[in-house]
Parts: structure tokens; sequence; C-alpha cells
């Protein structure tokens, strides 16, 4: 019972209602936490030991984005072992307005990045469909590299004015009260984020899917028309189906990014409201951003759901480890 009321001493619970069940719901915020920081660590850990062991999954370009997206959703789940380890156990000592603005600082880092790579992903694809004779030339491993560090630095730098009094970098759902009364959000660092990192990203999404699904709906027309008119397998041989798998990967990765953006979403309409002080409500605060932060998880099950290699070098690493015990 001490632990409890320390918890409610120090910690901001944004899903209370009132006194009698504050500390019902700091209990059901740690294990909504908890839960989620297991997840995210376990899940992203087996995606980058599966893509260590599948061999076939290096084939594609997308695989240096993929893994790119996995480690940084593993930091994310290793970041929220600060207010998981907060929740349990309040860790005195600790300055709580750096804590604070250091760990929003990592948590918006790490996700931009996350937004970054399917931005990138996108085009990766989108050159794939429209550019299949010079692809190889123009998506080189150095070139991906290179793109993968201007992601990491790009995320780091857009972020740093919130260390210099400039708004929020967008954490809500309050785990310390100096996060939830003191640190607070600014529009014009909103916008300015909004600008240049959300507005920009489902853009270049939206514009290349439509045009990869486009192009692919005419492929796959053109198609059914040689076989209504010549029907014979001499199509098929002669590779006219060449650009069914990669409809078939744009198909994944398209769920990979509707997911993110359902779930993030929420969040950003409401990182808005915030910001231009129309809504602000703890219980929304709260609900918005550990949904945006399950996304880490989702990953992992929609591309172990929908890509056929992932699944036989999960297949493969499952079965080397219950060999080995």
């Amino acid at each position: 019972s001490s632990g409890v009321m320390n918890i409610s001493e120090h910690l901001s619970c944004p899903l209370g209602f009132g006194h009698y069940n504050a500390v019902d719901i700091c209990i059901l915020e740690t294990a909504i936490i908890v839960l989620l920081t297991f997840l995210i660590i376990a899940g992203n850990l087996t995606v980058i030991f599966v893509f260590h062991c599948a061999p076939l999954l290096h084939h594609y370009t997308t695989s240096f984005f993929i893994q790119t997206m996995a480690y940084a959703d593993l930091f994310v789940g290793v970041s929220c072992l600060v207010p998981t380890l907060s929740l349990l156990h309040y860790p005195t000592g600790v300055h709580e307005s750096l804590t604070c603005q250091v760990f929003g600082y990592i948590i918006s880092v790490l996700k931009s990045v996350s937004m970054a790579c399917l931005a990138c992903i996108s085009v990766d694809r989108y050159l794939a469909i429209t550019k299949p004779l010079s692809y190889n030339q123009l998506v080189t491993p150095c070139r991906l590299r290179i793109c993968i560090s201007l992601i990491w630095i790009y995320s780091c730098l857009i972020f740093l004015p919130s260390f210099f009094g400039w708004g929020k970098p967008g954490y809500h759902g309050d785990i310390f009260e100096w996060c939830a009364t003191s640190w607070l959000t600014n529009a014009y660092f909103t916008g300015f984020i909004v600008c240049l990192l959300y507005a920009p990203a489902a853009f270049v999404i939206c514009f290349t899917y439509f045009h990869i699904f486009k192009i692919c709906r005419q492929h796959t027309k053109e198609i059914n028309d040689r076989r209504a008119r010549f029907p014979t397998h001499e199509l098929d041989a002669a590779g006219e189906t060449g650009h069914s798998p990669d409809r078939r990967y744009a198909m994944v990765l398209f769920r990979i990014t509707s997911v993110f953006y359902v779930l993030w979403l929420p969040y950003i309409i409401y990182f808005l409201l915030e910001s231009s002080r129309v809504l602000e409500n703890p219980a929304l605060s709260f609900l918005t951003t550990w949904l945006a932060i399950s996304n880490s998880f989702c990953n992992c099950v929609i591309y172990s759901l929908s890509n056929s290699v992932f699944r036989l070098g999960l297949r493969r690493l499952s079965e080397t480890i219950c060999s080995s015990c």
C-alpha cells in the first residue's frame, strides 16, 4: 500500500476522475504501460532476429528501412521502461523536469524516424514499379545507408527546439506531474512539426501509393485483356506477371502504413487541438498517446502475418530455439 501511495503522490494519473478511484486508475495505467512495454520490446527483438536469420528478406531494398523501423520501435519500448519503472517505483533523486523533457524528446524522435521510413519505403516501391529497368542503378545500398543516416539526423534536429523552451515535442498522456502541468504545448511549434514532418510524410505516402496501385491496376487489366485475346500460357512464361510480386509486397507495406496513420491520427488531432487551447482532456491525452505508441508493436504483427518469407524465417528461428532448448 505504501508503494501505491508513493505512486499517487508523485505521478500524474491522467485517467483519474476523482480522488476516490485515483489509485485504481493508476494501477490500470501501470498495467497498460507495462504490457505495451513488454510487447514492443519482445515483438521488435523478434523482427530483428528474424531479419538476421532469413537471408531472403535482404533481397528487398526496403529491408533496410524495415530494420531501421524495428530498431526505432525497439528503442521506443526501452524508453517506455522510464514511465514503467516510475509507475512501479518512483525514482527518487531524478530531476523530474529533465526526465520529462528527455523522455518526450526521445519518443518523438523515434516515431519521427518510423514516419520518415514509411515515406521512404513508399518512394522505394514507387521507383521499383515505375522504373524497373533503372531501379538497381537508382537505389543502391550506399544511397540507402545515406538516406537512413539523414532520417536520423533530421529527426533529431526537428524536435531540438523543445529543449530551448519552444513548446512540447508532442508527448502527451503525461506520467509525471511536471509534464502535465508545467510543460505546455505551443501552437507555433506544433505547426512547425506538422509542416516539416507530418504533412510532407503523409503527402508523399498518399501520392506514391495512389500511383503504385493505379499502375498495378492498369498492368493487371492489360494482362487480362491479352489473355482474353490470346488464351495461352506463353504470356506467363514471358514474364508478363512480373509486377505481381511487387504489388503483393506493396500491399504489405501499405497495410503497415495504413495502421500507422490510423493509430497516430487521433494523437495528431489531439496534439493540434491541445496546442490551440481548444481541447484539454487528460483521459484523451493518455489514450491517444499510448494508442500511438502501441503502433510500435503492431508493425511486427502485420509483417509476420502478411509476408510469407518473414513467416518462414520466424519458423526457422523458432525451430532453432526449440532444438537448442
